[in-house]
């Protein structure tokens, strides 16, 4: 029985520190939100508001905090998910206008992005 608690204990050392030390981190393409969605219910049950540093991811939890950087001039900035999407097969994320504007995105309307996740569920 003893084996079998220190084999259970183990175990859970080794997940508790895989989970502390993975880091989740994806490059791909961003967009951001029409102005049109302002005031618009997103998927987590509040209100799009483009002056908010929030985005859509297709997987993440809710509340997830995300760095994301413009790989084309290296500006990031740290946004909450609290929606789906984006629904096109090749984007990774979709940005508040207040986001996009922060990285440089705006002109250009689409650009190629690093995602860092910096808290979920599963870093805390």
């Amino acid at each position: 029985m003893k084996y079998y608690i220190q084999c259970f204990l183990i175990c859970c050392i080794l997940l508790s520190t895989h989970l502390s030390t993975a880091q989740d981190i994806w490059s791909g393409k961003a967009s951001f939100y029409s102005d049109s969605l302002q005031g618009n219910y997103t998927a987590s049950g509040a209100l799009y508001n483009k002056n908010a540093f929030t985005a859509a991811h297709l997987t993440l939890p809710f509340n997830t905090k995300v760095r994301v950087t413009n790989l084309s001039n290296n500006k990031s900035v740290v946004v909450i998910i609290n929606d789906r999407g984006p629904y096109s097969n090749n984007r990774i994320i979709d940005l508040s206008k207040a986001a996009a504007k922060e990285i440089g995105l705006i002109n250009d309307g689409v650009a190629e992005v690093k995602l860092e996740v910096l808290d979920n569920y599963f870093t805390r």
